[in-house]
Formats: structure tokens, sequence, C-alpha cells
């Protein structure tokens, strides 16, 4: 493609993610300046009357019922997939095969199986330029972009301790009515896929290390809820409502993960904390432009950590923002996600995450879950990103 060349986007589901994706592709060209130009080609959902007055408010060019359909249409190149986890797998393929791009929400899929399916795919379209991506949004907030940068340039030595937390409680209500997100079906599991992926990837990805095996715990506290249709039924729960998990890490260090959508009063604290031989660093995202140092190297009559505000143009993503103290919030990691997808898909390179990232993230999901049902026991998680 050249240059000038624009870049049709098919978008499958218009939600949350669907919101939070289109905004990003609407505002990418208007702040960075991309190989390529996102042209918002096709929307597609299920219901047309619904999906078409997304379109309208969302700035999509036309509108699709059938994903099959938008994979064929000649005005998509790239196929953007924010649907439940258990349709992954197929419209991805699909996409792949015909030739699309393919950027996928997380988690990649439902079980292992299936993300092994899609990261063989993603293997095999690559090799004819075909790209994919893992839609791990968390890795482009400036400030764990910047602690990863600490980390690789050895600022805080050799990673001793990891801790990570994600905790929300938008379903602490018992009368909270069901929907997909409980339902193990098109879920995969609950707060251990939906959040704990979000933290399992971000650390590995700051600390570029993998979790070689896990001991963990899951559990539902509300195992049924209002089916909300107005009948007075209750459906049953059937993923978890919260997991917690010890894990080792590749190079030896140990590490604690806890996901709970249960934790009252948090609303989006994901939070990570690395201890190193020679410094550490933590992070909040509910205080998302800030990143805490300690370097141990320091006198200790004024050591301590410190913190940084991540908002300058030297920091990740910053040069194209505003001037230096204004913060950024949660759609900008959309348009940086995006943006970076454009760079790689423009230059003819791999993005990052790849799907075997996404599938090495699964595998650890998969470790806790076995662990959990068998009183957790240690279970090693499988070569961290071998594809079949």
């Amino acid at each position: 493609m050249s240059d000038t060349e624009p870049l049709g986007i098919g978008l499958v589901g218009h939600a949350f993610m669907g919101a939070a994706h289109s905004q990003a592709w609407r505002t990418v060209g208007r702040v960075f300046d991309p190989p390529l130009v996102p042209r918002m080609s096709v929307l597609c959902g299920r219901d047309a009357d619904s999906t078409a007055a997304a379109a309208r408010r969302l700035g999509w060019a036309s509108v699709e019922t059938d994903w099959r359909k938008l994979i064929a249409s000649e005005d998509v190149d790239l196929v953007d997939i924010c649907t439940p986890g258990d349709t992954h797998s197929e419209i991805a393929i699909a996409a792949l095969e015909a030739g699309k791009h393919v950027l996928c929400e997380k988690p990649l899929a439902n079980s292992v199986s299936s993300a092994e399916a899609m990261a063989e795919a993603a293997l095999r379209a690559n090799e004819r330029g075909v790209r994919s991506m893992v839609g791990f949004n968390y890795r482009r907030v400036p400030a764990l972009a910047l602690a990863r940068r600490l980390v690789l340039a050895g600022r805080i030595g050799t990673v001793r301790h990891v801790r990570a937390q994600y905790l929300q409680d938008f379903i602490v209500d018992p009368d909270s009515p069901m929907m997909w997100r409980l339902d193990r079906e098109r879920a995969g599991s609950g707060a251990l896929g939906d959040i704990g992926t979000h933290i399992v990837d971000l650390a590995q990805f700051v600390t570029a290390e993998h979790i070689t095996g896990v001991s963990g715990l899951t559990s539902t506290f509300v195992p049924e809820r209002p089916l909300g249709d107005g009948s007075g039924r209750y459906g049953t729960v059937t993923v978890d409502d919260a997991a917690a998990f010890l894990a080792r890490f590749s190079g030896g260090a140990l590490a604690t993960f806890e996901a709970s959508r249960f934790a009252t009063g948090r609303k989006n604290a994901m939070r990570l904390e690395i201890n190193g031989s020679a410094g550490s660093l933590t992070f909040d995202f509910e205080s998302m432009n800030e990143l805490s140092f300690h370097d141990h190297g320091e006198d200790a009559s004024t050591a301590g950590f410190r913190r940084i505000l991540v908002t300058e143009p030297e920091h990740p993503y910053l040069h194209a923002w505003w001037p230096p103290g204004h913060g950024l919030g949660y759609e900008h990691t959309f348009t940086h996600q995006v943006r970076d997808l454009l760079e790689s898909v423009g230059n003819d390179e791999a993005p990052a995450p790849s799907f075997a990232d996404g599938l090495a993230v699964q595998r650890v999901l998969d470790a806790v879950e076995h662990s959990s049902a068998n009183n957790s026991v240690w279970t090693e998680v499988p070569d961290h990103r071998a594809v079949p």
C-alpha cells in the first residue's frame, strides 16, 4: 500500500468496546501521522436498526448484520472484533483466511484450543503479509510503557517480586441482572478472563518475562441472578466473581495476582508493583498519568518513592498530545493501540501484542482454573508462546 492509500476498517460490535474502538479510529489520524489513513467503512451488529443508529452516532459509513458480508466487503481491509469471546475465533480465522488484517479484543478466546487455532491462523497469515493483533489496550498507557522502558534499561535491576491487582465492584449488588459476562458459554470465565487477563499481560509485558507456573483460587459469591426480563426468574452464574493466584516468573520472581468484580468501592483499580534488586515501580490506573519510582541506589537518608507525572513529550505517545502537565484518559489507550497497529501494517511489520501473546495469556488463565479446580495444586504453564 502507498502512504496515501486509505485502510478500510470493518468493526464487528458496537457496544462498550465498539464505541471505544470507534473513538480511536476517528481520532488517530487527527493526532498522529500514521502511514495509512483509516476509513471507517462498515459497522456490523445483529440488529439492523440499532446498528444503523450506532453507525450514525459513531461515524461509520455503512452497516451489515452479517459479519461474513463485512469480511467479504471490498471496502474492508482490516476487521476489528469487539464481540463476546465465544465468537472471536470464527470471525478472526475467517478474516485472516480472506486476507484481511485483524484486531481482536481480549481475551483472545474462551479456551486454549480456540486461542491455539487463532494463533495458528495468524502465523500462516503473517507469512502472506496479513497482520493481526490482540487488543490489550493497557499496554498503551504512557506510564506503563514508561515502566517497561525503565525495566528494560535495568533501572530496577533483577525483578524479584510482582504484585498485580484489578479490582472493580460493578456487580456487588446481588440484584444486578444476568448478563453475557456472567455466562461461561459466552464469556469463557468471569473476573479472571475479563480483567485478570489485563494484569497477566501487563505483568509479562512490563517485566519482559513470562509466567511459568501458578497456584490459584476462584470464587462465585452470587450463584444466581435475576434474568431482568420481568419474569421474576433467575439464571445461574457460571463464571467466577473473583480470582487470586500465586505465580512464578521465568526470571525467578515471585508474584501475586488478584482480580475481583466484588471489591466494594473500587471502580477501576488496576495496580502493578514490581520490586527489583535496584529499585521498584508502582502504578494505579485510577491515577493513570502517574508512575512511582524508587531508586534503591540513592542515599538512604533521602531515598524513597517519587512521583513521575507522565505527561512530558519524551514519554511514550505524549509528543502528539497536549503541553506538559496535561493528562490523558482511558480512551487515549485505544487511540495509541490503533496508531501502533497502523504503523505495523503500513510498514509491513508484525504488530504486538500478537495472537501468540494472547495465547500465552490464555494458557495462564487455563492453568489458574485447573489449579483452582484441583485444590490449588501447583500447575505449570506450557511454553508461553509456542504455537502448535
